[in-house]
């Protein structure tokens, strides 16, 4: 595989993290460093991690992933966006959801990252990734193409959030489980 087909499917890989960090930006309307660095971390070392788990565990487990991981990555961004949607009908004091949370992003890190898991499978069975020197580079160019995209996507939502007058939890819920379903419909497609 060339270097160029690993960067776009390393952009491919980022691409939900991009759109969950702009509507975590949205939500705080503020540019909040600290949980953009901290989200952008999580979002790119679970994005390679994952990656490495699917490679690794591919002999003895590649079936039993591969029937599952998109229930699984449907299941959190729709118990994420459903949580969101519904405590945007709270009251204010009431409101639970909040990206700043480390609960909260480590659950949108692992519902992001469950592609990366079947891409990490897919190169177990591509005959060029047999040792763990072989799949460092796709691992490091998944992981720091999600943090780039992970901080760009945060500070364009938290732009848009003070600019922008809408619903965003509303919004942003709803953009989750519709990323949950795009996952869920391009596997069963597959299938």
């Amino acid at each position: 595989m060339s270097t160029l087909e690993i960067w776009l499917i390393a952009v491919s890989l980022a691409i939900d993290c991009l759109s969950v960090s702009v509507t975590s930006g949205i939500i705080l309307k503020r540019f909040a460093w600290k949980t953009f660095l901290t989200m952008a971390f999580f979002f790119g070392l679970f994005q390679g991690m994952m990656a490495l788990l699917g490679w690794a565990g591919a002999n003895s487990f590649s079936g039993y992933i591969e029937a599952y991981d998109h229930w699984i990555a449907f299941a959190l961004l729709a118990l994420v966006g459903g949580n969101m949607i519904k405590e945007n009908f709270s009251k204010e004091e009431e409101r639970h959801f909040n990206p700043t949370r480390l609960k909260i992003i480590l659950l949108l890190a692992i519902a992001t990252s469950i592609d990366s898991l079947a891409v990490g499978i897919s190169f177990a069975f591509m005959g060029e990734y047999h040792h763990l020197s072989t799949i460092l580079f796709p691992i490091w160019a998944f992981g720091i193409v999600s943090f780039i995209f992970s901080i760009s996507g945060s500070v364009l939502g938290a732009y848009l959030g003070r600019h922008v007058k809408l619903n965003m939890e509303l919004w942003g819920g709803v953009v989750l489980i519709i990323i949950g379903v795009k996952i869920l419909i391009e596997h069963l497609q597959l299938l």
